[in-house]
């Protein structure tokens, strides 16, 4: 299973890395870096042997200015020049070489190889990196990344091309944090042929009618004078129609529209109807548009088995004459059954894929016709292709008409971005936040924090460690103190009126994000109540910008330790947080006659290990999880698929296997805890995880906004959800207050007594 890492699932520093990244999207797609033409593929300078003033020529750069790019004449890997990233001062941030490549190319796979030697690389990483754009295919070698002091070595990249929706493909190196990186020699090759090769296919895609339409670009020119209840139920009708008509008419499918644009022409007249008649003729005219359809073969009815199934109920209870709920009901029966420019599933997996969805990076604060167009994205989207609708708190056919006047009405992009965040919640999926695009809420929040992370323990907002501990006398509370009020408002009040805007599958994972917030502000220090030995105290805590603190996002990682080791009474520990391939074998062979292993997955996996890892637990091969995926063909069926099995590596482990979740156990980590649960003498030990698992899709929104869904269904064999629920673990243990005071970690201890046991 292919999952996505999604920003709040990393550590902190490649939570940082990351959005620098994403940063990087917007960027690229501002800078005028240029095409080479094909006959000088071989010019393109890929081995920086040509230069000017001491800078590579033809490339381009972005990122921070406390770094300098350079050619050196001393160490090459090949020829005589190699190009340079070093830091600068004292700050850690980024700065990347780019080059785009002449053409598109018609082919399975490209790759990316070239050659990196650094000089300590700290708070970071060095390594290449790889882009195909509109929002292909994208390779950081975040994960991965090369850190200290190397000598020359090989690197690559491969991604899948897909050559009829590419615009551009992007290459370079990247330097994220301290140190020095040297990068040369370069290669690009197509499905192992080199860019030079006169056998290599060149890919010219074919631009669609949708593509071409540029009317809006720069604003709808729409206004909303007046928001009765009568316009508002009309614009909800309007919404649920033209998502209708997007995902099901066959002529929109095919591209022969701008269905973005194809509102806003719509939207005059039909805001200018005096009556429900008036308004069913424009829209009757409207429809008709779009021609007739021709009678469809292939329409098959729901499936018996379908899990969830279309509700199409709001033509039948709407006030619509009957002769439009006809119509619309002759366009679900001839509804498309071709491939579809705005929605497909991603391959293997059956995620959606909201493809061709324009984020309209150009404007930070859309007009109100844009943002109403984001709602109606949205909302269709979630209808059609969100797989646990069904699990949603509020019921999904009310959540359009509630927001419609917040979205209209919302006067600034700080309040755009609070509206958006909040309907994203109502679908109680913790996949599903504002990741991208949200620079208003991020300065609202602030970027400065408290030296200690606090966290919800038994209830309360804890002191659990000092990022920093060098500060700890100046801020005075110690871990194990109690933090009652903020700022003379209490945590229970902050909590309250932050709830609406930190989705979230279930309340742990809810309070899990909400807590690294609260120690957050604009300002230099920040006053708290606190309990310490039983006495109530209040301190006013000096604050430290992010780029001060050694902060961590949820959990530690020490990628300088092995991530097994042997604890006392010959008890295996494996944690998950950095895993790699190459520990598997040799985990496999120490831990052999152990009397149990202990699997930390409170965490998330740094490499994808429930078959590599679980081949040693199991003797026969082994389910433990099936999926739900849509339909677009039937926009709103989900229906089961079978998982993967769990093959034995015929090695079976003797001992007891014990697997510690949390709230911090999200996505893989929650679906590497299902294959180990499904394994005869396993016990899953901690408590409720997030509750969001499997792989996610992207979805972008008017105004350059970025969130994302859990895109396919999981579930437990018999057929029990996981969504919201989460893993329950068999020995429910909780951190204690006490227990953070004295340095405990009472989860694993209770493992090490279940084994011994």
């Amino acid at each position: 299973m292919l999952f996505a890492i999604i920003l709040h699932e990393l550590t902190y520093n490649e939570k940082y890395m990351k959005k620098l990244i994403l940063n990087v999207t917007i960027t690229l797609s501002l800078l005028n870096l240029g095409c080479a033409q094909t006959s000088e593929i071989h010019k393109l300078n890929l081995d920086f042997e040509q230069f000017g003033n001491n800078y590579p020529t033809k490339w381009e750069n972005f990122g921070s200015k406390d770094y300098k790019i350079y050619v050196d004449s001393v160490n090459a890997q090949n020829g005589k020049i190699s190009a340079v990233i070093e830091s600068q001062g004292d700050k850690s941030d980024f700065k990347a070489l780019a080059i785009n490549l002449p053409n598109n190319y018609n082919g399975k796979f490209i790759r990316l190889s070239g050659y990196i030697k650094t000089e300590n690389v700290t708070e970071g990483y060095a390594g290449l990196w790889l882009r195909i754009d509109p929002q292909i295919g994208f390779d950081n070698m975040n994960s991965r990344g090369i850190t200290g002091t190397t000598n020359w070595k090989e690197y690559e990249i491969t991604l899948p091309l897909n050559p009829k929706k590419t615009d551009k493909i992007v290459i370079g190196g990247l330097l994220v944090g301290r140190g020095k990186m040297w990068l040369d020699n370069l290669q690009v090759s197509i499905d192992g042929k080199d860019l030079d090769n006169n056998n290599l296919e060149i890919y010219t895609r074919e631009i669609l009618p949708a593509e071409k339409d540029k009317e809006f670009d720069n604003g709808s020119n729409i206004t909303f004078s007046n928001l009765t209840n009568e316009t508002i139920s009309n614009l909800e009708l309007l919404g649920k129609i033209w998502g209708f008509l997007k995902y099901h008419h066959p002529e929109i499918a095919k591209g022969n529209y701008n269905w973005d644009y194809e509102l806003f022409r719509i939207l005059p007249e039909y805001l200018k109807a005096k009556n429900n008649q008036e308004r069913d003729k424009i829209l009757t005219s409207w429809i008709g548009k779009y021609g007739n359809l021709s009678p469809c073969k292939k329409c098959k009815s729901t499936a018996k088995d379908a899990v969830l199934k279309p509700d199409l109920s709001w033509i039948d209870d709407s006030n619509l004459s009957n002769s439009l709920k006809s119509t619309l009901r002759e366009i679900y029966n001839n509804r498309n059954q071709e491939e579809n420019y705005y929605i497909k599933l991603h391959p293997y997996v059956g995620n959606p894929d909201f493809t061709n969805e324009n984020p309209y990076f150009n404007m930070p604060f859309p007009d109100s016709g844009f943002r109403l167009l984001a709602l109606y994205k949205y909302w269709n989207m979630i209808e059609y292709f969100f797989p646990n609708k069904h699990l949603t708190n509020k019921k999904w056919n009310t959540v359009l008409k509630e927001y419609i006047p917040k979205f209209i009405n919302a006067n600034n992009e700080l309040e755009y971005e609070l509206v958006a965040i909040q309907v994203i919640g109502e679908i109680n999926d913790t996949h599903a936040n504002l990741w991208g695009g949200k620079n208003k809420i991020d300065e609202l929040r602030g970027n400065n924090y408290a030296p200690f992370k606090a966290e919800f323990i038994e209830n309360k907002l804890v002191v659990t460690d000092y990022f920093n501990p060098e500060f700890s006398d100046q801020a005075k509370l110690k871990i194990g103190d109690i933090i009652t009020h903020i700022n003379g408002k209490s945590v229970e009040f902050i909590v309250d009126s932050l709830k609406v805007y930190y989705p979230s599958s279930n309340e742990a994972s809810m309070l899990r994000d909400i807590s690294a917030d609260l120690l957050r502000s604009t300002k230099n220090t920040i006053n708290l109540k606190y309990i310490s030995e039983n006495q109530e105290k209040e301190q006013e805590v000096k604050l430290y910008d992010r780029e001060q603190l050694n902060m961590y996002h949820w959990y530690k990682v020490n990628k300088d330790e092995k991530c097994y080791k042997l604890l006392g009474g010959n008890i295996g520990y494996i944690t998950l947080a950095n895993i790699k391939a190459e520990d598997i074998p040799e985990i496999k062979k120490s831990f052999k006659n152990t009397k149990g292993i202990i699997i930390d997955i409170r965490n998330y996996p740094s490499t994808f290990v429930p078959f590599a890892l679980g081949s040693y637990f199991v003797s026969n091969p082994t389910d433990f999880v099936k999926f739900t995926q849509g339909n677009p063909n039937n926009p709103g069926e989900f229906i089961f698929r079978e998982g993967t099995k769990i093959k034995s590596d015929k090695r079976k482990y003797k001992g007891k296997l014990v697997v510690l979740v949390n709230e911090k156990s999200q996505s893989q980590a929650e679906y590497t805890a299902m294959a180990f649960r499904a394994v005869q003498n396993s016990t899953i030990i901690g408590s409720t995880t997030a509750g969001a698992d499997g792989n996610v899709s992207e979805i972008l929104l008017p105004g350059g906004l970025q969130t994302m869904i859990s895109g396919i269904g999981v579930y437990f064999l018999d057929g029990t959800e996981t969504q919201r629920i989460g893993i329950v673990p068999d020995i429910t243990v909780k951190p204690t207050i006490i227990g953070i005071k004295e340095g405990k970690d009472e989860v694993l201890e209770k493992a090490i007594e279940v084994i011994i046991q």
